[in-house]
């Protein structure tokens, strides 16, 4: 499943590191892509958009 995120916090790389961390320790196949100009964080993975947005947002990046 593709999930598409608009995160307003995500600004850096180190941001994009940790959103990336976070939907890995939940699903250590996915893959993220991120862009720090448009907020936005495109996921691939087996996991439910409540459970990635429910990580993300643990770990200090809620999605809007």
């Amino acid at each position: 499943m593709t999930i598409q995120l608009k995160i307003p916090d995500i600004a850096c790389s180190a941001c994009v590191n940790t959103v990336t961390q976070a939907i890995k320790s939940v699903d250590g196949n996915a893959t993220v892509e991120a862009d720090t100009t448009t907020k936005i964080v495109k996921v691939q993975s087996q996991q439910s958009e409540e459970k990635i947005k429910e990580v993300i947002a643990k770990a200090g990046y809620p999605a809007a």
